[in-house]
């Protein structure tokens, strides 16, 4: 599996701010409407129901929210980079900047991992987060994201 074949680049978003982590999930969910044609209130109430059970920001500014829906044939992401980071209630405390969100079928438990380890790792990387965090330009952000797994594959 390639980020290319979960993330489109009209799915990188720039945002100077979000006023909480319910904002951010409810923006994300608007995307995700828009973006993949899924009902936003359903993807929020399944953003949001995953975050009760557990924070998703993984440390290092990082989050990785996600949740499963019937209705989608494939897993799709949405990147978010914000401008000025949001209390997330993350693992370590720190603020998050990098927001990587995963929509996967029902179905598919093993796509959902196989996503989830790739943007993992694509996101453990300080190089790529250095380049994501130094960037404002979607189509760049996109770029980058994508650039490393291209790399790793050549």
């Amino acid at each position: 599996m390639e980020l290319t074949e979960i993330l489109v680049a009209d799915a990188v978003h720039y945002a100077q701010s979000a006023s909480s982590k319910k904002r951010l999930l409810q923006k994300i969910s608007e995307q995700a409407a828009s973006i993949y044609d899924l009902d936003s209130e359903q993807v929020f109430a399944a953003l949001t129901a995953r975050e009760a059970l557990g924070t998703t920001g993984v440390g290092r500014g990082v989050a990785i929210p996600h949740a499963r829906f019937e209705n989608l044939d494939r897993v799709v992401g949405l990147f978010t980079r914000l401008e000025k980071p949001l209390d997330y209630d993350s693992m370590d405390h720190q603020a998050v900047d990098l927001v990587f969100t995963l929509l996967a079928p029902q179905k598919e438990g093993a796509e959902h991992l196989k996503a989830l380890a790739l943007v993992s790792r694509t996101l453990r990387d300080e190089d790529v987060c250095s380049k994501l965090r130094s960037n404002n330009d979607a189509q760049t952000i996109f770029s980058i994201l994508v650039e490393k797994q291209s790399s790793q594959a050549a």
